[in-house]
């Protein structure tokens, strides 16, 4: 699995418009100020100047069209966004047009062949790791449109690393991961930079490298497909080694793409020794650097300015919106002082790509891949007696959440009849991964199921005692805001997502009965928790089917990660609840909806 020291460095300098590594990173604190205040030294102590423009998306999630494959129409949000990789090549044409191609580059930050049903229809149901099968979708845009380099995001491990090696390969540009390594020999297992070459109007070159960083948290969330095969060290750690180097190596100018956020925070808790949103740590602890393009947590943050501890001198940060909503511009002004080319100015700026057209080069590029996915998710596999939506599914015990965690609970049962634990009680885990996902009355689509699960989690069985599911169902509570009674009416859109806490790390159980008081604090909430009518005895053992992000330390819920696995399978959640839909014929809420749980304030049921 390791890159290999002599392949690395014999392919390390791209030929293009540009590449290389280089550089004195940023400025300082009150020089930057300046800089920003007069436009910068005058001409005569400044000499030679010249500036370019690093643009960067991130989070691309599968997106090439303006598309929502869960509604099958163009994609619409409350913001009325827009998405793909189309639009971004219309904002990226526009910016080559005004700069100079040459005085361009292009880059991401991570997770872009899951997410969408494209993403999934080539890793899975056409997938490019078939002798002689397609080229994927999101190679051939990214191709198109230039891309010179692309950090790995923790969701390129989903589908395997056979499925990520196949995309490799088809990508024109390399894959950056500094900290993905081989599992035995601690070696780069992917590039972990590259190195552009761009050249002033008097010639000068300017080499500008861009190092690539990966998320941590892979080795829990995708530890079956990685165990054994990678490691993931730290950002902090990586980006200390390899940025001495690439200065040492002549870089002028030194860029990271990194996919992982900017909170200092990490989801997994301490399961491992590695900060997951480490992006403005690394600004903040390793010289050297002038800029970190930052992707992971699905936020716009246009520009922050980050103070490196040693140096003094402020690192810009960006993330682009997910999706292809955004576009990142990072302008870069060198100034040539004293033989050597230093950094005067770093600042940047987004761009929104509902303010264009799609190309027509990309669309028709991929027409006929599109096409075909949308035949496939408008594929009718049955029919529902009713109609279920999630829009109450966060504070609601709903009949769309129970039919999530019914059938993997159904399939567990199944699996495990007749072995030594099929006389213990099944549980199931369920989030609301989308508050618009609906199944409607009638017709069933595999795109209605894609927008009720639209991630590519697994499901394991792992066995808990009735201790610790009471903590795993604590812990679940703490994502509703601390509201006393006398605090009036509740309005069920303000006390969810307390201290940011997404709504897919949210966990409703369903098996058991429970009240959970939002009166109380967190850790104290859950009450009254029932097996079959009887209080749940500490000792107990149930059995919990749980998705593979749950089971791996995903949201850092207790004791799941490490209980033991009782069974497991590679086949998706939605790929089964697709699979019971077509052998049942149909979709009957009242085989499993009931009311098992209830948000409570004094003990006092909310709604």
């Amino acid at each position: 699995m390791s890159f290999g020291r002599r392949k690395f460095l014999g392919s390390s300098v791209v030929t293009g418009a540009g590449v290389a590594l280089a550089g004195a990173a940023g400025v300082p604190v009150a020089e930057a100020a300046e800089v920003r205040q007069q436009g910068g030294r005058d001409a005569g102590r400044r000499g030679e100047r010249y500036a370019f423009t690093v643009m960067g998306t991130t989070d691309l999630h599968g997106n090439v069209f303006n598309w929502d494959y869960a509604t099958d129409a163009e994609f619409d949000d409350a913001d009325h966004n827009d998405v793909g990789l189309a639009k971004i090549s219309t904002l990226v044409t526009d910016v080559r047009r005004e700069k100079g191609r040459h005085n361009t580059l292009l880059i991401d930050a991570g997770d872009t062949i899951q997410g969408t049903q494209l993403a999934y229809y080539y890793a899975k149901v056409d997938p490019i790791t078939d002798p002689g099968g397609p080229v994927h979708p999101m190679a051939r845009a990214m191709n198109a449109i230039g891309y010179d380099a692309a950090a790995l995001g923790n969701h390129e491990f989903n589908y395997g690393i056979p499925v990520l090696r196949k995309f490799e390969e088809s990508c024109d540009f390399p894959l950056l991961g500094a900290n993905a390594v081989d599992a035995q020999s601690l070696r780069p297992a992917f590039r972990p930079y590259v190195m552009k070459r761009l050249s002033s109007p008097h010639g000068r070159e300017v080499k500008v490298a861009v190092l690539g960083l990966t998320n941590p948290g892979i080795a829990l969330w995708d530890k079956a497909h990685v165990q054994g095969k990678l490691a993931f060290p730290g950002l902090v750690e990586q980006a200390a080694k390899w940025v001495p180097r690439l200065r040492s190596m002549g870089a002028d100018v030194v860029l990271v793409s990194a996919h992982s956020g900017m909170s200092g925070t990490s989801s997994y808790g301490d399961q491992l020794p590695y900060v997951e949103n480490a992006a403005a740590l690394v600004a903040e602890q390793v010289p050297g650097i002038d800029a970190i393009l930052v992707g992971h947590a699905h936020v716009e943050v246009a520009e922050r300015r980050v103070v490196n501890k040693e140096t003094g001198r402020e690192v810009v940060l960006s993330e682009p919106l997910k999706w292809g909503q955004r576009l990142t511009l990072f302008d870069v002004v060198v100034e040539w002082r004293r033989g050597r080319w230093e950094v005067g100015s770093v600042g940047s700026r987004v761009l929104k790509s509902n303010a264009v057209a799609e190309d027509a080069r990309i669309t028709e590029l991929l027409r006929a891949e599109h096409r075909k996915v949308v035949a496939y998710v408008n594929r009718v596999i049955g029919r529902s007696k009713a109609e279920m939506t999630a829009a109450e599914a966060p504070v609601k015990d709903t009949p769309i959440l129970d039919f999530i965690s019914f059938v993997p609970a159904e399939v567990v049962r199944k699996a495990l009849a007749g072995s030594e634990y099929a006389s213990l009680p099944v549980l199931s885990q369920a989030s609301c991964f989308s508050r618009t996902a609906k199944v409607p009355e009638g017709d069933v689509t595999i795109r209605s199921m894609a927008a009720l699960y639209p991630f590519d989690n697994t499901l394991e069985a792992r066995v808990l005692t009735g201790a610790q599911m009471r903590e795993y169902l604590e812990f679940s509570a703490r994502y509703y805001v601390q509201t006393a009674a006398g605090d009036g009416p509740v309005d069920p859109s303000r006390i969810t997502n307390a201290d940011g806490t997404p709504d897919y790390n949210y966990d409703a159980v369903s098996g058991v009965s429970y009240e959970i008081d939002i009166a109380k604090p967190a850790g104290r909430r859950i009450g009254k928790l029932t097996f079959e009518g009887k209080p749940v005895d500490d000792a107990a053992k149930f059995v919990l089917a749980v998705n593979n992000y749950r089971a791996s330390g995903g949201g850092g819920f207790p004791h799941v990660a490490g209980a033991q696995q009782v069974w497991s399978t590679s086949d998706e959640i939605r790929t089964l609840i697709i699979g019971w839909v077509q052998e049942s014929g149909g979709i009957d809420p009242a085989t499993f909806a009931s009311v098992d749980w209830k948000v409570t304030r004094d003990g006092v049921p909310v709604f």
